[in-house]
């Protein structure tokens, strides 16, 4: 472990409250009533020796115990309202640390590069912002403010021992240093598999994630299918790794636990001791018994509470790593370009070393207001060459402008304001259709949603929907096909009305009989735009104003229809294979 990482991890509390948005302060007004509470909670054990000692020794009169009685009832309810706004500030404070990382979270993924967020998997990112976040807030709401009263409370009560018999007092420590020791070799043994259980956890949550997903294949195949033997598989390892992980630390938690707060194996045979040489009186003795039993119920707190700060420390460093991931750079102060050409210049790409580079030179002009194909065999790059002209990845070598600036020079939100993406993977979040498309505008009205969605031909299957407009995606989204949920998110293109349109197989979907209706709609609306098309269906860009075959990422060729068909043997080959496949595709519907 190098010098940075340790120094990371002894201020990953500081990083914790970081997130708090400014309520981290209020942490310690909860500690401090914590401790209020904690030693209030004693006050009621003296005046129980007050009136021992009074009944023992003399004779105790009626308004002399009725007042101590009050002493304890008023002592009591002190505790017990330190510890409510205790808790009600330390639980305010937890959950505004769990607003705040996720929220950091998801803005670290949003400005981060696509291949970053790629590079993990969903359930791993379902894992950090659900469940490891929420695992934060027990320990924060709870072992911080009462685990550091808890720790004050046996130094009050050694103490309060000190002041009744020395003796006493070094008894009640007998048996901690075999306790402390056994605790060390726990924690000492549980340390070691803590970041295995955490791989565990996450590899356990992700092979969930995808048997869900993929729930309709691993049926058609049953449970001898590759997926179900991989999500029993993971966990049954995740079981038997933490098995095996709770016997290492079984004897010697058992024995912390045991030994640790065995503070009245010492305080009871010195106090019979002294009581009996006549140097401590037996409500002395009392009062002892009484101070050493809150020692026990703090020592075992601090136990539980120890492993559940640890368990946090863990949990932090964890989702402090997401929080590291390297954004995307952006300017401080940005350039806005008065005109849309899209202009790459010996643009080069790697996604990661072991693939090699994907794209080499690429040089490409799109005039404000053409519209461009990007058209060549299955892998060539044309995808690649769309995301990038979103910024989904920064280009490694070579350029890409926007009316002459370059898009590293413009803030991400924007470039996405001037760029509308559709792909023909398209996904809808869990609310009303309406407001699915409204996210192309925001502050759209609800007939401007409408309107775009009649254009993008979505209207007469949302009106069949129980609730129109209003029904839910993520109900609906069992009933939609691919080419329905395609045309929402068409729609929700067309609504935003973006100077630049990148369409990537984005009608691959569509029905026929729609298909040329839609085509006609987005010819129509993207008039004046600069439009680039990623299309398989090289009918639907045969009028394009210039169409760019992409091969093995190079450009290979490019044109108008008509000059690629005379020139282009690739693009002729595709032509045809296009042809032959619509061909036999009709035919089969007329037999049909």
């Amino acid at each position: 472990m190098n010098e940075e990482t340790t120094t990371e991890e002894k201020k990953w509390f500081k990083t914790l409250l970081s997130y708090a948005k400014g309520s981290g302060g209020k942490l310690w007004v909860s500690v401090i009533f914590s401790m209020s509470s904690l030693i209030a909670g004693l006050i009621p054990y003296y005046c129980v020796y007050r009136i021992l000692d009074r009944y023992i020794t003399g004779g105790i009169d009626k308004a002399y115990a009725v007042n101590w009685c009050l002493a304890a009832l008023c002592a009591y309810l002190i505790k017990v309202i330190c510890f409510g706004i205790s808790t009600g500030i330390s639980h305010y404070v937890a959950f505004n640390v769990l607003e705040g990382l996720r929220l950091k979270v998801a803005d670290t993924f949003l400005k981060a590069p696509l291949g970053e967020v790629y590079s993990h998997s969903i359930g791993e990112i379902k894992g950090v912002i659900i469940d490891k976040i929420e695992d934060i807030e027990p320990p924060l709401a709870h072992v911080v403010p009462e685990g550091a009263g808890h720790i004050l409370l046996p130094i009050v009560c050694f103490v309060a021992l000190a002041i009744v018999d020395i003796r006493v007092a070094l008894a009640s420590l007998l048996a901690l240093p075999l306790g402390l020791i056994f605790m060390m070799l726990t924690f000492k043994l549980s340390g070691r598999n803590m970041v295995k259980y955490q791989e565990a956890n996450a590899a356990m949550s992700s092979m969930i994630v995808e048997y869900v997903e993929g729930i309709e294949v691993i049926k058609a195949f049953g449970k001898t299918g590759v997926s179900y033997e991989k999500f029993a598989g993971s966990i049954r390892d995740y079981r038997d790794f933490v098995m095996e992980w709770l016997k290492s630390t079984w004897v010697t938690m058992k024995l912390a636990f045991a030994f640790m707060p065995a503070t009245l194996l010492g305080v009871v045979p010195a106090g019979i001791l002294l009581v009996g040489k006549g140097c401590m009186t037996i409500s002395q003795m009392a009062l002892s018994v009484m101070l050493a039993m809150s020692m026990v119920i703090s020592m075992a707190k601090i136990e539980v509470f120890s492993n559940g700060l640890r368990q946090m420390q863990y949990t932090v460093l964890e989702v402090k790593k997401f929080l590291d991931i390297e954004n995307l750079p952006e300017p401080e102060t940005e350039r806005l370009p008065d005109e849309y050409t899209i202009e790459l210049s010996d643009v080069h790409f790697t996604y990661d070393e072991e693939q090699g580079e994907v794209l080499h030179g690429i040089d490409l002009r799109l005039n404000e207001g053409s519209f461009t194909a990007l058209v060549g065999p299955s892998g060539g790059g044309k995808s690649t060459v769309a995301k990038l002209i979103a910024r989904f990845w920064d280009v490694t070598g070579g350029s890409i402008k926007i009316g002459g600036i370059d898009i590293k020079d413009m803030k991400i939100e924007t470039l996405a304001d001037i760029v509308s993406f559709v792909t023909q993977d398209n996904f809808l979040f869990s609310r009303s259709i309406k407001e699915n498309i409204r996210l192309g505008k925001p502050d759209a009205t609800d007939e401007e949603v409408m309107r775009a969605a009649r254009a993008a031909c979505c209207d007469e299957f949302i009106c069949k929907l129980p609730d129109g407009y209003d029904t839910s995606a993520g109900e609906a989204g069992k009933r939609l096909s691919g080419g329905e949920r395609q045309r929402i998110a068409i729609a929700r293109m067309m609504l935003k009305d973006a100077p630049i349109v990148i369409l990537d197989e984005a009608t691959a979907f569509t029905d026929p009989e729609n298909e040329t209706k839609l085509q006609e709609s987005i010819a129509n609306l993207t008039k004046g735009k600069t439009l680039l098309v990623i299309a398989h269906r090289l009918s639907t860009i045969k009028n394009a104003d210039r169409i760019v075959v992409l091969n093995d990422g190079r450009i290979e060729d490019m044109g108008t229809q008509d000059e690629l068909m005379e020139r282009s043997v690739l693009y002729n080959r595709m032509w045809q294979a296009h042809v032959g496949a619509r061909d036999w595709a009709a035919g089969n519907i007329k037999e049909a």
